[in-house]
């Protein structure tokens, strides 16, 4: 089969009407192909991927400001190549499955989340507690909390995952990949682009830039009006988490700003994400993805209402623990392609710690780092059975012992 690749990544192009172009072109360059994303919609109905013959459809979405984007067609993740970026697991693979349309509802128009937690409140009404991770009605969420939100937006941008056809993942990339992906999103019927920033990469030249955007999103987003008290969302990576006279600061990194929380809230924030502030992860190049909701102060300082945590790879790769960086570390210098599957809020799901989708099928790969705890011993056999009977393959490793051989050999191939 004859396969398109861009220059910048090597992954598979796409197809709009007739027209076959690199998808970091259009990534890059939205607005000036908004002519051809509307003639393909009209027209055809759909992009196409050529990660594969036949070619796979695309979802052409457009926001309210007007600018295309592609999405993967729903349920068809899994038929595309694992090197292309529209690629997913299964759904049996993701605590995505976990929620109702209510809190996550996707459409040609983008998509509309509602969120757990209030954007606003009234500064005359007590404050509330500390805001739930999503309700549920019967088996489904009907809200999305901020860790689910975190893994979301992990999950759809494909920075779960690693190619060998890659090029090394900087947070230049991660930053390009979620700022396309939330400006066709809506969170409690907000624009998503309004109530959410990113933090941008450092580069000198566009310092003011960014100082001035950050100022901007400050006093449009969590200016107070009146007796209401607006409240944003800011994501990026935790450089530093220092206490201070007062409580904590945390410091970002390619941001020369600060966020301020009580030591209370810090101290619970710990124990809720233990693996993210283990000195552990430190050793291995970890690094700490914060998503943080905030408001002002009245002395106008940035302080955090809450936050989720997310410990992830050099390659910004999520992990539950430090052993799971270095394992992830290992898959990319062994040139394994790999996924890792998240759980958005429901803790309670489990799945292995990193799929293969470089061998066909897919193999696993499991992390023991916990002896002596029954409960844990007995999930380990539960999940070990279960490959067993599915004919998987399966690299484990427990920690007690030197990391097994990762490489691809040739008797896992296709």
């Amino acid at each position: 089969m004859t396969t398109t690749y861009s220059r910048a990544d090597r992954t598979p192009g796409v197809r709009l009407a007739d027209r076959s172009l690199p998808l970091n072109a259009l990534r890059e360059h939205a607005n000036d192909y908004a002519h051809l994303f509307a003639r393909a919609r009209a027209e055809v109905g759909h992009g196409q991927c050529l990660c594969h013959t036949p070619a796979l459809r695309l979802v052409i979405r457009c926001s309210q400001a007007g600018r295309y984007h592609l999405a993967g067609w729903p349920g068809e993740g899994e038929l595309h190549d694992p090197s292309c970026s529209f690629h997913k697991l299964t759904s049996e693979l993701t605590g995505r499955v976990s929620y109702s349309a209510e809190a996550i509802n996707e459409s040609d128009d983008g998509v509309t989340i509602r969120f757990s937690a209030a954007l606003a409140r009234k500064l005359s009404a007590p404050e509330s507690a500390t805001p739930s991770t999503g309700q549920r009605q019967g088996r489904a969420r009907r809200t999305i909390g901020l860790l689910g939100l975190l893994h979301w937006l992990w999950e759809e941008t494909q920075l779960t995952a690693w190619h060998p056809r890659w090029q090394r993942r900087t947070w230049s990339v991660c930053h390009a990949r979620l700022s396309e992906q939330i400006a066709g999103c809506s969170i409690n019927q907000e624009e998503l682009t309004d109530a959410l920033y990113v933090v941008p990469p450092f580069r000198e030249q566009y310092a003011r830039r960014n100082s001035a955007a950050f100022q901007t999103f400050l006093i449009a987003r969590l200016k107070r009006h009146g007796d209401t008290q607006r409240r944003g969302l800011i994501l990026g990576e935790i450089r530093d988490v220092k206490p201070t006279r007062y409580g904590i600061r945390y410091a970002l990194a390619h941001h020369r700003g600060a966020l301020f929380a009580t030591t209370a809230l810090d101290e619970r924030l710990r124990r809720s994400y233990r693996p993210a502030f283990s000195a552990a992860s430190d050793e291995h190049g970890a690094r700490r993805i914060g998503l943080f909701l905030v408001e002002l102060s009245p002395k106008g300082n940035v302080r955090v209402v809450d936050m989720a945590a997310m410990l992830v790879s050099k390659l910004y790769v999520p992990a539950d623990s430090s052993h799971e960086v270095i394992m992830a570390n290992a898959l990319t210098d062994a040139g394994r392609a790999y996924i890792k599957p998240m759980r958005y809020d429901g803790s309670d799901l489990v799945f292995p710690d990193f799929v293969l989708t470089d061998d066909r099928p897919h193999s696993y790969v499991e992390v023991y780092g916990i002896h002596g705890r029954e409960s844990y011993d007995q999930r380990k056999r539960v999940k070990q059975a279960h490959y067993q009977r599915q004919g998987a393959a399966l690299i484990e490793w427990d920690v007690a012992h030197s990391l097994p051989d990762v490489r691809r050999h040739r008797s896992a191939s296709k």
